[in-house]
């Protein structure tokens, strides 16, 4: 069975908590129901975690992203990226995120192509005193930047590596849109 890279939003109202918290999940696995270990592991102290949206990883920006058994270590020189920014609207109690995946050298260039989505134009408040914000981390309107191979599960880092090449097709990802429960893959 070929291995297959996974994005995830999980979401959970944690002990104590008083609405529901979200995060998002990347891992590597065979099938959804093969990395529900994984997921409960990501986030021990959570509850009953469920799934709010998914997706099976296979082409990003114009790129093909398939899994492989890591070899000798290489020099990459494209990325992928998980960005998430935050933003704000007039009368809105609330921040609103928009989370995205992006090929890119580095963070720069991430960056820059984050800074391109309708999200990042739409959300700021016109007298830009709730404009999307960094929380002081890179001077640029994201909450998080990451590349995806640092945030697998530290077992899969050491096994697998993200190869991406460019795509024969611009086909996008289905994304599987809502509440599913762990006990119910």
């Amino acid at each position: 069975m070929a291995y297959k890279l996974f994005y995830l939003l999980l979401g959970c109202t944690p002990p104590g908590r008083h609405t529901e918290q979200h995060d998002v999940f990347f891992c590597i696995g065979t099938s959804l129901k093969d990395i529900v270990p994984d997921i409960q592991a990501f986030w021990p102290d959570a509850g009953k975690i469920h799934i709010d949206c998914w997706r099976e990883v296979t082409t990003v920006d114009g790129y093909s992203i398939t899994v492989a058994e890591r070899q000798v270590h290489h020099t990459k020189s494209q990325h992928l990226f998980f960005i998430n920014l935050g933003g704000y609207l007039p009368n809105s109690f609330e921040e609103h995120h928009y989370k995205l995946l992006t090929i890119a050298t580095d963070m720069s260039e991430a960056i820059r192509n984050a800074k391109q989505t309708e999200f990042y134009r739409d959300y700021n408040t016109e007298d830009r005193s709730g404009v999307s914000h960094v929380d002081n981390k890179y001077g640029v309107d994201v909450d998080e930047i990451l590349n995806v191979e640092d945030i697998l599960p530290s077992q899969q880092k050491e096994r697998f590596a993200l190869i991406i090449e460019p795509a024969a097709t611009k086909k996008e990802d289905e994304l599987h849109i809502g509440y599913l429960k762990l006990d119910k893959i």
